[in-house]
């Protein structure tokens, strides 16, 4: 099991842009649906989106330590009003995206 200080394992291509597809949809409508997903009534559609996000994030990319503060400042109010879960995949991926050709020449684990 990787610890804090063991890099992180590659992704590819393919999970990267599942998960930037996903964070981009839920920003796009966190921002878009304001009225559905603000403080009061909207609140339960909010958090449940957020917990969707939140685990087929963890599936398709795993954990990463900006998935965290993400997920906590999503439950505050008008925080949505900026793309925080396409901000986390950003950081969570930059750098270990692997292309078809590389994969073969990954080790073994």
């Amino acid at each position: 099991m990787p610890g804090p200080l063991t890099p992180a394992r590659p992704l590819s291509v393919r999970r990267r842009r599942i998960a930037l597809a996903v964070a981009l949809t839920a920003d796009f409508l966190q921002i878009g649906l304001l009225p559905l997903f603000s403080a009061g009534v909207g609140s339960p559609f909010d958090w449940g989106l957020d917990l969707v996000v939140a685990i087929v994030l963890l599936r398709t990319i795993g954990w990463h330590i900006a998935l965290l503060p993400t997920f906590v400042a999503e439950l505050l109010p008008f925080v949505d009003l900026f793309p925080t879960w396409t901000a986390a995949v950003w950081i969570a991926t930059r750098g270990r995206v692997v292309t078809s050709e590389e994969v073969g020449e990954l080790p073994r684990t």
